[in-house]
């Protein structure tokens, strides 16, 4: 499963195939998760050797597992370094258990919090300018509107969107069934506004993309095949520059904002964190930042004693 495997050793290579394995077998982990978990460990096993010298990363030890965070940490994004933290984890808790290692060099790393990154979160006006881009008098104009309405009104992540069934969305029930990551299942309600968009598109837009092929993919490209991450991408960067919005905007971006403006809105952050399919409420809890600074801004410009 691992890429460049003639760059690592052939014990390493061995072990993070297995390691790989487990993540699917066992904790039932997504195939994405568990190539970005492949290609942290590979990362890892390259500056090992640039700055090491050294070819077999099983054996490392505390101190050079903080050195690599440390030096690399302003590198990225805080998300791939949380990421990797994780993936090293459970990496070396795996290594553990197979009786390759008897002590976790992690273990330290357990008390390091990293500052996290607050997302840079689309404003309500910004949402609007950004769904009423798409031609809905055109196929495509009227999908890309389906598809805008929906991440807004979900929070769904762009692997989700691309995944989902006709059958996954419920207008009776006025709930979506999304699937997550680990294959894990969640029921979100939708509204009545990407209710109305996605109807649209099922009657009018899709049975032309279709072009009398047998699919059960909710939205397809003007092939008829389905969407892929990449196609969503493109669409959604088409949108923001149109929009007039700076182009850090991302599809995730989408799901930002669906989470800050429920919190903007009086929404308990329990119930955005079940909405999102966050296991733990500490990765939800950043919402809780950016929806604060918001208020402090209302309050700063419109409180006569702000």
């Amino acid at each position: 499963m691992l890429a460049n495997k003639n760059a690592l050793d052939l014990e390493v290579s061995g072990s993070v195939d297995k390691f790989s394995e487990v993540l699917w077998l066992e904790d039932g982990l997504s195939q994405n998760t568990i190539t970005s978990y492949e290609r942290d460990l590979l990362e890892f096993h390259r500056w090992l050797k640039q700055n090491y010298n050294e070819e077999n990363f099983l054996l490392v030890n505390e101190e050079i597992i903080s050195t690599y965070f440390v030096e690399t940490f302003s590198k990225v994004s805080t998300a791939t370094s949380s990421r990797r933290l994780s993936s090293f984890r459970r990496f070396f808790t795996w290594l553990i258990r197979e009786g390759v290692r008897s002590d976790d060099p992690c273990k330290k790393l357990k008390s390091l919090h990293f500052a996290k990154k607050l997302p840079n979160v689309l404003r309500e006006n910004q949402i609007e300018s950004l769904l009423s881009v798409p031609d809905t008098t055109k196929i495509l104009g009227l999908r890309n509107r389906a598809i805008l309405e929906l991440m807004y009104a979900t929070g769904l992540r762009v692997t989700e969107l691309i995944k989902m069934s006709c059958i996954s969305c419920s207008f009776m029930d006025g709930v979506v069934r999304i699937l997550g990551k680990g294959n894990k299942e969640r029921l979100v309600p939708f509204g009545e506004f990407a209710a109305y968009w996605i109807e649209q598109y099922l009657v009018k837009s899709r049975p032309l993309l279709l072009k009398n092929k047998a699919s059960d993919v909710l939205f397809l490209t003007e092939r008829g095949s389905s969407l892929t991450r990449q196609g969503v991408w493109k669409l959604f960067r088409v949108c923001v520059r149109e929009a007039g919005l700076p182009i850090d905007f991302s599809p995730h971006s989408m799901r930002h904002a669906f989470a800050t403006h429920l919190l903007n809105n009086g929404a308990d952050l329990r119930a955005v964190q079940l909405l999102l399919g966050h296991s733990d409420i500490s990765t939800t809890q950043i919402y809780t930042h950016v929806a604060g600074d918001r208020l402090k801004s209302i309050h700063a410009k419109h409180h006569p004693r702000a």
